[in-house]
């Protein structure tokens, strides 16, 4: 075989086997991607549940404490630190159950990791198919042109992904305000 044929072997295998090993590796990633997901709505659901349980209990304390202060048997100061106390209590509790609503900003990363696999696989399977338009007997200049042909493809790709996903994330249900992180 000459050089001029083993090169346009060697670029045609290696187009097809960077296309078939990519896809695959994006396969994988993108399972664990939609797992992920899933389990961080699970997650992010059972400790909602579980701090709104917490806050309903808390509250039914601080009842019991209320009737024990009405009955008129303790101090005024115990009775501003338990306030004071009844406070601090319901601020961290409602700051708990605000920081879960991380699970927007999360899921909206997530997704534009996804969208980002989705165009890598087709930049690969643009690969694979110049890689089965080269063919063993191609001319050095012709394997060259369809590289540079197919560099130019793959920019524009890649330009037109970066175009289409936002850089950053926002959360705009926080009680304390919006937040924009990227």
């Amino acid at each position: 075989m000459s050089k001029k044929k083993l090169l346009g072997s060697h670029v045609k295998q290696l187009l097809s086997g960077v296309s078939d090993h990519g896809n695959e590796h994006l396969l994988e990633v993108e399972t664990d991607l939609a797992q992920t997901m899933i389990l961080l709505g699970d997650a992010i659901e059972k400790l909602g549940v579980s701090f709104m349980a917490l806050h309903a209990a808390v509250m039914r304390e601080q009842d019991e404490i209320t009737l024990i202060i009405d009955s008129g048997g303790v101090s005024e100061d115990s009775v501003e630190r338990l306030k004071h106390i009844q406070d601090d209590i319901a601020v961290h509790i409602n700051a708990a159950v605000t920081s879960l609503q991380f699970q927007d900003l999360t899921s909206q990363l997530i997704s534009r990791t996804m969208q980002r696999c989705e165009g890598l696989r087709e930049v690969l399977s643009a690969l694979g198919v110049v890689g089965n338009d080269i063919s063993t007997d191609s001319e050095m200049d012709q394997i060259a042109g369809v590289l540079k042909d197919t560099t130019a493809r793959l920019e524009k790709q890649s330009a037109d992904l970066n175009n289409l996903l936002r850089k950053a994330v926002h959360q705009n249900h926080l009680e304390s305000g919006d937040i924009e992180l990227f």
